[in-house]
């Protein structure tokens, strides 16, 4: 288009150029960085854990009347040795009920023999005499096994009146790990019952709880390492 004279040229719009948006520079990724703390150490166990857990299981083992199976009846008769008068009245109690009998450190084998099948007419096979134990805790560990292959679940257990605390213990711990319910039979012992101690009876109670746990009975070790110790101490 011709311009006319004398006139100046139109100046022609600028187009504006797009704006680019603003480009904010991303930041590099970062890497976790990872702990150089080792792994947390684990926190000992508290005492009163410890005496929750303890009180929990007395509690359980107290109300196991509840809860526990019940025994069918009598299967036989134990006997714990020491005493004359504790076989003769297991002989008797063997006589009227028909039980089999078994002696544990008892007697001499004749003794025994004389009051068991001559004295009181029992049967050969209802008597069994056994040697092994040394003491009352042997006269479980020596044969609780023998009794649960025979499948024996519940026993009389007869011994004097004034043993018959600890041995109730030390049996229930013992007998009871193999499933064997012990019901007490004590024999009076008049003017010749001596009371036992505390110290022994829970002494002998943890020596049982320690034989179900490790399968060794610890006395061999005390009587080596800690009897000479106690001695020259004093203490004993």
């Amino acid at each position: 288009m011709l311009s006319r004279p004398g006139s100046r040229p139109q100046p022609r719009p600028r187009r504006r150029r797009p704006r680019r948006p603003a480009t904010t520079a991303m930041p590099p990724a970062v890497a976790p960085q990872r702990s150089r703390r080792g792994p947390r150490p684990r926190r000992p166990v508290s005492g009163r854990v410890l005496l929750a857990g303890l009180a929990g299981l007395a509690l359980l083992w107290l109300s196991r009347g509840g809860w526990w199976p019940t025994p069918p009846p009598p299967q036989m008769i134990l006997v714990l040795g020491g005493d004359a008068d504790r076989e003769a009245a297991a002989a008797r109690l063997a006589r009227v009920d028909g039980l089999p009998v078994v002696v544990t450190g008892g007697t001499n084998p004749e003794y025994a023999h004389w009051l068991f099948l001559q004295k009181e007419g029992l049967s050969p096979r209802q008597v069994q005499l056994d040697y092994r134990a040394r003491d009352t805790m042997s006269n479980f560990t020596s044969l609780v096994d023998d009794l649960r292959k025979a499948r024996i679940r519940h026993a009389l257990l007869v011994t004097s009146a004034d043993h018959m605390e600890r041995a109730l213990l030390v049996g229930r711990i013992v007998a009871g790990s193999r499933g064997i319910h012990l019901t007490p039979v004590p024999v009076p012992c008049g003017e010749l019952c001596v009371v036992e101690g505390r110290r022994r009876l829970w002494g002998d109670g943890a020596r049982a709880a320690l034989w179900v746990i490790s399968g060794q009975d610890i006395r061999p070790w005390v009587e080596e390492r800690v009897a000479p110790w106690l001695e020259k101490a004093g203490i004993r």
